[in-house]
């Protein structure tokens, strides 16, 4: 049940947003146990992001959640490069400007109960 999802500063076409779903469908399995068949990415795209005071270059702030207790933070590094690496080839949005927030958390909602 892991989520990635990906807040832009650029204008997203639908070829990129299927090529970022794909490099971040590769990058979860560096989570344990995570795989693309659970794998739910949100795009929102053309936001305002002021990154150290400016908005005058692309940045990106993605959320990754993922259903357990814990992460080992290697597999959280894995996935840190994975997904600044694809966000750089594909939008052009600079490493240093952009943010992942990471989360693993045993509350997860889906199919009308929880897991």
């Amino acid at each position: 049940m892991p989520v990635i999802h990906t807040h832009v500063s650029v204008k997203t076409t639908p070829e990129q947003r299927e090529a970022l779903k794909a490099a971040y469908g590769k990058a979860i399995t560096a989570v344990p146990g995570k795989s693309e068949g659970w794998l739910m990415c949100p795009f929102e795209d053309e936001m305002p992001i002021y990154f150290g005071g400016s908005d005058d270059q692309p940045a990106a702030y993605v959320e990754v959640n993922v259903f357990g207790r814990s992460v080992p933070s290697s597999s959280w590094e894995k996935l840190t490069e994975s997904i600044m690496t694809a966000l750089n080839s594909t939008l052009g949005i600079p490493e240093d400007r952009t943010y992942i927030r990471y989360t693993a958390t045993t509350d997860w909602g889906w199919n009308g109960g929880n897991f």
